[in-house]
């Protein structure tokens, strides 16, 4: 059974920092790629950063620069880090994990962490 849970979510004045971290239990699947997603109020999901299996990576919009990503050695692991927070990064975050089994892909998500940008 395939879990994804998120992490670090939480309160942050403008300007500050904050590091999210979602955490794949994937049993006999491998990972293809894990990705940020978030989605604000009223508005559609939308993503934030992605890294596949070879450590490539992608970024959503202007958000390079002040959100970086990153994943652990064993693929199990991956990081949000998020500097010079703004008003609009207040949304809720979500990772997906996007694993195969034989010729089998298919996408997990977590149940998405809240991160607000208030002072």
């Amino acid at each position: 059974q395939v879990q994804v849970v998120e992490s670090g979510g939480g309160r942050v004045q403008p300007g500050g920092s904050l590091r999210l971290s979602c955490a794949v239990s994937r049993g006999k699947f491998s990972v293809n790629a894990m990705g940020w997603y978030r989605q604000a109020p009223g508005k559609q999901r939308e993503l934030v950063a992605r890294i596949t299996a070879d450590r490539l990576t992608q970024y959503g919009g202007s958000l390079k620069g002040r959100f970086t990503i990153s994943g652990d050695t064993t693929g199990n692991t991956v990081y949000l880090d998020m500097s010079s927070l703004r008003y609009e990064d207040t949304a809720v975050y979500y990772c997906d994990a996007e694993l195969r089994w034989c010729k089998k892909e298919a996408g997990y998500w977590g149940q998405g962490t809240q991160v607000t940008v208030s002072s």
